[in-house]
């Protein structure tokens, strides 16, 4: 296991979401201050805002993605196609993995149910894992 997935993981233990965990174990090597990767990602946890839309962990890696490579000028059309290629590429392993880039799907339940069940540090850490292990061999 890479430095920067163990680190996500070790984010997403010590309470931050999904989302945060994955963006910010890699904004560092590619130019962004932690603190300020942990706040952009703070609303994408638990599916978006908890609504249980795109898993956060998928998020957190579509911003990684975009942070390093994403188009910075309007007409940049290669940046932009690079990205989106990117980001399919990612989303189709990513599913590959666990079925789903969908929070609601992968867990298969509310997230109050999926608490109850315990399924944060299991389903959810692997989640995390699985984002920035894919994300890593991408970028």
């Amino acid at each position: 296991m890479s430095e920067r997935v163990a680190r996500a993981e070790e984010m997403f233990k010590e309470g931050f979401v999904c989302s945060q965990a994955v963006f910010a174990a890699y904004s560092e090597i590619l130019g962004l201050d932690k603190d300020m990767a942990l706040k952009i990602g703070n609303g994408f946890g638990g599916g978006i805002a908890r609504k249980q839309e795109i898993c956060g962990a998928v998020s957190g890696a579509i911003m990684v993605i975009g942070l390093k490579h994403g188009k910075t000028h309007a007409a940049d059309n290669i940046s932009h196609e690079k990205t989106y290629a990117m980001v399919e590429r990612f989303c189709s392993e990513f599913i590959e993995r666990n079925k789903s880039i969908n929070c609601h799907d992968i867990l298969g339940c509310d997230l109050t149910e999926a608490k109850e069940k315990g399924l944060f540090p299991t389903v959810c850490l692997k989640c995390v894992r699985d984002a920035a292990e894919i994300v890593e061999s991408i970028i």
